[in-house]
């Protein structure tokens, strides 16, 4: 499930192939911008902005967001095209396909932080602020937490894995309202600090332990036991967004 991390590390790799690179292939597949060709141009840069990514190249600005589904694979040729690819790009012997994105558009460069201007601070970009997301945060004490950190308007990044496993190891139910958050700051900073130590991997982890079936405290552990307590994990998935709590660890 993409989060803020995986963006981030997604650009980051994106980058590394195709900054300073010309292109030599640029097939959209997303009818109103199927006719935009913008091989023979060199890449600028790949950068995230929260759960946003965005290719600049020239005077334009490819922008994509992965929403529940979608992915960018980048290496040598034989990255796989099929009728999922929403965009193709190739620098040489470089190919990077855009797979089941959930937003492809072609924006102007000079205005393409138009489409993020609503988002918080960033928990892994230049403009971080704790300061500014504790506020955030905090501007309406009886929203519950899962729900303020999921709005991307309090900060940037946060998704449903990270939501759960926040609320985890901060002893709070999804559902409690933010005015019982004993120290609303520290919430932000642990989630600055999770995100943060996943930016250059894949398989995430908040445990501390990395083996495989260890990583996460509580996501995606409906019915089995607590890792501190032993508690049965409970799940309840009515609503939009799946959640996961231990109800001892978690009052």
């Amino acid at each position: 499930m993409p989060e803020g991390d995986t963006v981030w590390h997604t650009a980051a790799v994106l980058h590394r192939h195709l900054a300073g690179r010309t292109l030599t292939r640029c097939d959209i597949r997303v009818p109103r911008f199927a006719t935009v060709d913008l091989a023979g141009q060199v890449t600028d840069e790949v950068f995230s902005r929260g759960k946003h990514l965005f290719i600049r190249i020239g005077a334009v600005s490819i922008h994509s967001h992965l929403k529940m589904d979608g992915s960018w694979r980048v290496a040598q040729r034989a990255v796989r095209v099929d009728h999922r690819a929403r965009i193709i790009l190739e620098a040489g012997a470089i190919r990077a396909v855009g797979v089941d994105l959930g937003v492809l558009e072609i924006l102007d460069r000079d205005t393409d932080d138009a489409v993020v201007a609503h988002l918080g601070p960033d928990l892994l970009g230049e403009d971080w602020d704790p300061q500014v997301a504790t506020a955030n945060l905090t501007i309406d004490p009886n929203r519950k937490i899962a729900e303020v950190l999921l709005d991307q308007r309090v900060l940037a990044g946060v998704g449903n894995v990270y939501c759960n496993e926040l609320c985890f190891v901060s002893g709070y139910l999804p559902s409690t309202p933010v005015r019982a958050l004993g120290d609303p700051h520290r919430l932000v900073t642990r989630a600055r600090d999770m995100l943060w130590a996943n930016r250059s991997r894949w398989n995430r982890c908040t445990t501390g332990d990395t083996r495989a079936g260890r990583q996460l405290w509580v996501y995606g552990r409906a019915g089995q036991g607590c890792r501190r307590c032993g508690t049965r994990i409970e799940y309840d998935g009515a609503g939009e967004r799946v959640r996961f709590w231990c109800p001892e660890c978690q009052r």
